[in-house]
């Protein structure tokens, strides 16, 4: 299996949420089958299927982060000393060349991207284009709606 990139922020969070599935959603879903049970047939009790559904995402949801946690190659963006080049991690200020906007954007992991904070995934079409590029470099993006070009003002690695 090949290593999945992510900050430590993202990491803190997958762990906090498998903590939560372990510790509160788990022993509560096994409680609401237990409760389910003690109704009597369970070929018509729609709180004891409801209850083994929930159970059945919840344990997905524990081996699909244990899985990531497993693969995860975690990024410290602060440790980073990329030269002024757009890596991983790094936090990128840029002009929209069309609209003279100035947008900020991190390049995070899959799992992590909030387009909503200025996190854009490793895997997104425009982190592509930015990756390798500097301060001054202007970054071609195939957008939907035709050709979008971002100069890059500034990399940092916060």
């Amino acid at each position: 299996m090949s290593t999945i990139p992510i900050t430590t922020r993202g990491a803190e969070k997958l762990k906090e949420e498998l903590h939560r599935l372990k510790h509160v959603e788990r022993p509560a879903v096994v409680q609401a089958i237990a409760e389910a049970r003690a109704q009597g047939d369970l070929s018509e009790n729609a709180e004891y299927d409801a209850a083994k559904d929930k159970q059945g995402f919840i344990e997905g949801r524990i081996a699909e982060i244990e899985g990531k946690l497993s693969a995860a190659q975690i990024i410290h963006p602060a440790d980073l000393d990329a030269g002024g080049r757009v890596v991983f991690g790094s936090t990128i200020e840029m002009e929209i060349e069309a609209t003279g906007d100035v947008v900020t954007y991190q390049i995070v992991g899959d799992d992590e991207a909030d387009l909503k904070h200025g996190l854009i995934s490793i895997s997104s079409p425009i982190a592509r284009a930015l990756i390798g590029k500097e301060a001054g470099d202007v970054a071609s993006v195939q957008a939907p709606g035709g050709v979008r070009n971002y100069e890059i003002i500034e990399v940092r690695y916060i």
